[in-house]
């Protein structure tokens, strides 16, 4: 699967940040890479990037368009598929990360073939799995685990890795989600793998390697939530992390998507987190908290990182407002 830039990112008739984070991601991680977004009427939410048509972009060398939104259940609004055809038309390759597959409309399928271009469902992996076995591998492990979804556990993986490059430390982002993928440019969307090889992708994801490697892996879901806790006890289990971040959005009452659920405290989490590690690494540690503070002030978010800390004793940082390098100390 060949992803080509420059990309043109499509965020559709969004009202909700995050749902544009395929997009968003992008936006934050490669702006380099985008020639600019495309909303249409109704859309109240941006990526930062300037509104571009899709003959602008063309004419800028766009050679992607990037369906940048996500939705429950990862379904395709047919409504879409007149703007699909037209970035078609214009010599564009098209990545989906929804669940629903590009490949099931018969006119794109037609229509790419006589414009010669691609369709990317880079949320369904092509290889083949085996079931977890648990076996102890060389290197050390990062699993970034949260207290719902959505609470930044791509971004903190993204930046624990900057980071530690930074610092000339040996290390790879492993991305376990189709953000992360377009991102990286490999990984597995590990949601999209059948249950019974979940850990067993996860270990295929981040194999032997040299004692002082370190593999930053993006975690998904939460063990706390209705609907993904399955899938993120899968990725725990094959990713057998040596270090745990737990990442967490400040102002939150109930899990994503179910108001009708309580939500749970960072105690609780790494509670769950590190009972669950223990089966295949009894040595896993908590090093560090990572917090969204985008809805309080800096000040209010730093007082409350502090606070965090005192609480749990490692470090705690907003990554995009303080950096990660307490964190990364931490793993020394």
């Amino acid at each position: 699967m060949q992803i080509k830039p420059p990309y043109l990112l499509f965020i559709g008739d969004a009202t909700d940040k995050l749902s544009i984070k395929m997009a968003q991601s992008l936006a934050d991680w490669r702006a380099e890479l985008c020639v600019g977004e495309l909303s249409v009427s109704g859309c109240t939410v941006s990526t930062g990037l300037n509104q571009c048509s899709i003959s602008e972009a063309a004419k800028l060398g766009a050679k992607t368009f990037v369906l940048g939104f996500a939705n429950s259940g990862g379904v395709l609004d047919k409504k879409w598929l007149p703007i699909i055809s037209e970035a078609i038309e214009h010599g564009m390759n098209i990545i989906n990360g929804l669940h629903e597959k590009l490949t099931n409309f018969d006119e794109l399928v037609t229509l790419s073939q006589k414009y010669n271009t691609s369709l990317l469902d880079i949320r369904h992996p092509n290889a083949t799995f085996v079931t977890g076995k648990g076996y102890k591998r060389k290197g050390k492990r990062l699993l970034t685990v949260g207290t719902d979804c959505s609470v930044g556990k791509m971004y903190t993986s993204l930046s624990l890795e900057k980071a530690m490059k930074e610092q000339n430390i040996d290390v790879d982002f492993r991305a376990t989600g189709q953000c992360g993928i377009l991102i990286s440019g490999s990984g597995v969307a590990i949601d999209c793998v059948i249950a019974d090889f979940i850990s067993g992708a996860a270990e295929s994801l981040s194999p032997d390697a040299n004692e002082n490697h370190w593999d930053i892996i993006e975690g998904q879901g939460s063990l706390s939530h209705p609907a993904f806790a399955g899938v993120s006890l899968g990725l725990l289990h094959g990713s057998q992390p040596d270090a745990l971040v737990i990442c967490h959005a400040l102002n939150r009452t109930y899990m994503r998507g179910l108001p009708h659920t309580s939500f749970p405290s960072i105690e609780t989490t790494i509670e769950l987190n590190i009972a669950a590690a223990k089966l295949t690494n009894p040595d896993v540690k908590v090093v560090g908290i990572s917090v969204n503070t985008s809805s309080v002030t800096s000040e209010e978010g730093n007082a409350i990182c502090e606070r965090l800390s005192q609480t749990f004793g490692v470090p705690c940082v907003d990554p995009l407002r303080d950096g990660v390098n307490s964190i990364v100390a931490n793993l020394c």
